[in-house]
């Protein structure tokens, strides 16, 4: 049973970033000593007013930190990107990590971003699967050939090959069947999304494992992110976290976007949902997690914008007792 952290990269529109580096630093550094195994990072473009650090000189960055740990994206927007460049950077990564890196990869859904790079929505499917055989290819190594519907590759290879034998392992994100069977198809793993309610999730998971068998494949692992808040008690975790969380999932509607806020109050929104909670409860929420879905890997976020760094540090410290006795 591993526990990774998933990273604040997202700031309120009056927030001093370069004053809140040292304070991901710290939070990297306790959640290693904590016994944390991973560390993941959010992706998106366009985020105004909320400030965003982005994905890939943030990871470098913090993966000084990290040693030992898997570091990875939750999840890149693939569909937007050239293959070419990611799978270059990737293969870096996995280098500069000591074959530590992990690509967690989603179709993307927010029209702006789409809009901005000059893509169809309606192309995100078929650009993402042709992106991760594209990509396959080239960690492989030796010159390739690539005549895709939306990539070509000409008798070239990649500059550096991955240091983990046979490639960077790529998570597939996914919140529908099709993308959670197109998941057990060509993904190492199924990445599990954080909003996503345990009602929602189970069903799929069946779908998921019917799929693997169908495939034929085994994925490395069952990893799920949650919003996850350790508190001193039960009813001091929902206060001190409340107020973060309520501005993260409200900023959709900034990005022009239906918040899953709207129509429904936090309470209800966040049961089943997100993991708040003592040590006790959340333990015991975690146990739930294991026995309905089997999931193996948690990746948990513990700070969002707004919350207090002490808070966050102390519900990272908590998460990771937790995990030392499971």
């Amino acid at each position: 049973m591993k526990v990774g952290l998933f990273i604040n990269t997202q700031y309120p529109e009056e927030e001093n970033v370069p004053a809140q580096i040292p304070a991901l630093v710290e939070q990297v550094r306790v959640a290693r000593d904590a016994g944390f195994k991973s560390l993941w990072f959010p992706h998106h473009w366009l985020t105004q007013p909320m400030q965003m650090l982005q994905i890939m000189p943030a990871m470098a960055f913090l993966a000084a930190e990290a040693k030992g740990m898997v570091v990875g994206p939750n999840i890149l927007i693939l569909p937007l990107l050239n293959p070419m460049h990611v799978a270059e950077e990737a293969a870096t990564l996995d280098v500069l990590t000591g074959g530590n890196y992990v690509l967690g990869a989603g179709l993307g859904y927010r029209e702006p971003e789409f809009t901005a790079f000059g893509i169809s929505l309606a192309e995100r499917a078929g650009r993402f699967s042709e992106s991760v055989t594209l990509m396959r290819k080239l960690w492989a190594g030796g010159r390739i050939t690539h005549e895709g519907k939306f990539f070509t590759v000409r008798d070239a290879g990649i500059s550096v090959k991955p240091a983990r034998p046979g490639g960077v392992p790529i998570y597939v994100a996914g919140l529908v069947d099709s993308a959670v069977r197109r998941a057990a198809r060509i993904g190492d793993a199924w990445l599990v999304a954080n909003a996503s309610s345990i009602q929602e999730i189970t069903p799929q998971m069946l779908t998921y494992r019917a799929a693997l068998k169908e495939y034929g494949r085994t994925p490395l692992e069952f990893p799920i992110a949650r919003e996850c808040y350790v508190g001193s008690s039960r009813a001091s975790a929902y206060a001190e976290c409340k107020a973060a969380l309520e501005y993260k999932y409200a900023a959709y509607g900034q990005w022009g976007m239906t918040s899953p806020l709207e129509g429904t109050n936090f309470d209800d929104f966040a049961r089943d949902r997100f993991i708040i909670g003592d040590k006790e409860s959340v333990r015991d929420e975690i146990l739930r997690y294991v026995e309905l879905l089997g999931s193996d890997h948690f990746i948990m976020r513990s700070q969002w914008p707004g919350l207090e760094q002490e808070k966050v540090l102390g519900s990272i410290r908590r998460l990771g007792e937790i995990f030392a006795t499971l």
